[in-house]
């Protein structure tokens, strides 16, 4: 994650690094252009290139409030979709100047899809970050397949072809004092404040689109005020899933 909670935080591409290094696995990390120009961003990219890092989604970033906007201010310089294209030109040889780079990076940029805004908005959006070149998407976080189902369809009604790239759905593990960024069913809220573990109710949410066909699936630990994750509880879900 890139700055969860818009506080300071290790930077998603260093610690994506540490992770690669002490565990092996592959992993990816979050650029958010609410706090970089073209210039920051493009050197981002290729530190984390040169470290050996290849996978980035490119966010806005979450507004500042008024209470941030009295001590830090966001830069406006360039949009996620406008860095889709610019790590696509990199990939090219290109910098955001049209100069040559010493050498191509070979970076797999994806994007973001929040389904909690309006649909069609959402897929004109949807497809310009496709044409910007995105190679993969990460959805916020869900609760049933219906509102995706919804969006699939209505996205080849207007361009009339599939979605083809890789969609990543987001069930996200509750608890009753967790934030989350979406709507959630009344039944979570109501099973909640009844003591169900919201890990057990994760399992029942994966089940579902499993279920449905969508095994593209990211799992979003709990997310405390501050930013803090709970990645034990993810780690609880994943355990009770494979059982």
């Amino acid at each position: 994650a890139y700055n969860p909670g818009r506080s300071t935080r290790v930077n998603s591409a260093f610690a994506a690094h540490w992770i690669k290094e002490n565990t092996g696995r592959d992993v990816l990390f979050t650029l958010a252009t609410r706090d970089m120009n073209k210039v920051a961003a493009q050197s981002l990219l290729l530190g984390a290139a040169l470290m050996g890092l290849q996978n980035v989604v490119a966010v806005q970033g979450d507004r500042f409030t008024d209470k941030d906007l009295a001590t830090v201010q966001p830069v406006t310089d360039i949009r996620p979709t406008e860095l889709v294209s610019s790590v696509n030109s990199m990939n090219q040889g290109l910098d955001f100047k049209g100069g040559k780079l010493r050498s191509p990076t070979s970076l797999c940029v994806g994007a973001t899809i929040d389904l909690g805004h309006e649909i069609q908005r959402e897929t004109r959006l949807t497809r310009k970050k496709v044409e910007a070149g995105a190679q993969f998407f990460l959805l916020q976080a869900l609760f049933d397949t219906q509102r995706l189902e919804e969006f699939l369809d209505g996205y080849e009604r207007t361009y009339g072809e599939a979605l083809s790239i890789p969609v990543f759905c987001g069930i996200q593990v509750m608890t009753s004092d967790s934030l989350v960024f979406g709507d959630v069913p009344r039944w979570i809220n109501d099973d909640l404040e009844k003591g169900r573990a919201g890990e057990d109710i994760a399992v029942q949410v994966l089940k579902q689109f499993v279920g449905q066909g969508f095994k593209s699936i990211y799992l979003i630990p709990p997310i405390m005020r501050g930013g803090r994750r709970d990645y034990q509880a993810a780690q609880h879900v994943l355990e009770a899933f494979k059982e």
